[in-house]
């Protein structure tokens, strides 16, 4: 009975096709995952783009997205981040990288490590010349180059390649990983193979009240607020994505509207140009609407997704979450 109240006084019918249908759809929909090139909508705060797009393709090494993912990991696009490393900024330096690699890069005759003007072309010319260092290494010349970050060129030329460290490895695919996520995808996302069982679990939810800070525990009651539905959705299914809305969009590469497919988590801001600023999240469905705990007062419903502050979608993956950082320095924005 909730459910028809929650959108608008759709029939039964429609109610039972929406729900019943979104095994088939998401399970038996096909599609490939197309090369990705530019940024995807908002993933790049809009202050920061012009920079991330004009260095991003410094050297053939690096593209736009590839260093939005590297400045991601490091700050979370904190200009002020200071790690307990005495890494600092938004590319996160220690000082003595600084001085030796640090680029002037609005030509004020400063190299400031906290300017970003300075620091995100720093992060790509040290990218670039790490690039150098092992160009003539066999394998993909971007995962040889995000291995010397890590492991030092040296390691690599030792190596023939990404050496057989796993801290490097892991660093490798989680940047590499993360690049997906903050391209603007070329062609049909590839579907999500774990979408139908995390709507299934957000259906058994519906008309549950809305609690803010809701985890779904025994002592808040079982109740959820927005991102808390959909980290116990996909956490049913083995994928544990982060706990607020706007680190749950970097989750995975994000489909256009017309590409949604169910299971696909899409997200509302009142800032369309920034994902940090996400407020909402819900778990798309299909026919237009979602599944979502919205407020307050409510309770876990339908509800339609073609909203003046409708944001984008992202695919979950294992990958996708299993790349998201878990400890970024402080004062970041929260949903």
């Amino acid at each position: 009975m909730v459910v028809v109240a929650a959108v608008g006084g759709l029939g039964m019918s429609f109610v039972a096709l929406l729900v019943i249908g979104t095994y088939s759809a998401a399970a038996g929909l096909a599609g490939a995952a197309g090369q990705s090139v530019g940024l995807a909508k908002g993933a790049v705060p809009a202050r920061y783009q012009p920079l991330v797009k004009q260095w991003g393709n410094l050297c053939p090494a690096i593209n736009p997205a590839l260093l939005a993912a590297q400045l991601y990991q490091e700050s979370g696009w904190n200009p002020t981040a200071q790690s307990p490393a005495n890494a600092k900024g938004i590319a996160q330096f220690i000082p003595g990288t600084w001085a030796a690699h640090a680029v002037d890069g609005n030509n004020d005759g400063v190299k400031d490590i906290w300017d970003p003007e300075d620091a995100i072309p720093s992060a790509a010319s040290y990218d670039c010349e790490l690039a150098g260092y092992v160009k003539n290494v066999p394998g993909d010349p971007t995962s040889n180059m995000l291995a010397a970050y890590n492991a030092g060129a040296y390691a690599v030329i030792k190596y023939g390649g990404v050496p057989p460290y796993r801290e490097t490895q892991n660093y490798v695919k989680i940047i590499r990983t993360l690049e997906q996520s903050f391209a603007a995808p070329v062609g049909r996302v590839a579907p999500s193979k774990q979408a139908a069982s995390a709507i299934h679990f957000a259906q058994q939810k519906l008309g549950t009240p809305y609690l803010w800070g809701g985890n779904g525990t025994a002592d808040q009651g079982g109740r959820f607020d927005c991102s808390g539905l959909t980290q116990a959705a996909y956490r049913t299914v083995g994928i544990e994505l982060p706990r607020v809305a706007n680190d749950q969009y970097n989750a995975g590469a994000h489909p256009s509207r017309d590409e949604l497919l169910p299971g696909d988590l899409v997200f509302f801001s009142d800032d369309l140009t920034n994902s940090r600023l996400i407020r909402h999240v819900g778990i798309y469905v299909g026919g237009g609407y979602m599944i979502n705990a919205p407020f307050t007062g409510a309770v876990i419903r339908f509800d339609k997704i073609d909203t003046p502050d409708y944001f984008g979608a992202t695919r979950v993956t294992e990958d996708g979450a299993k790349s998201l950082p878990t400890a970024l320095p402080e004062n970041r924005p929260e949903a």
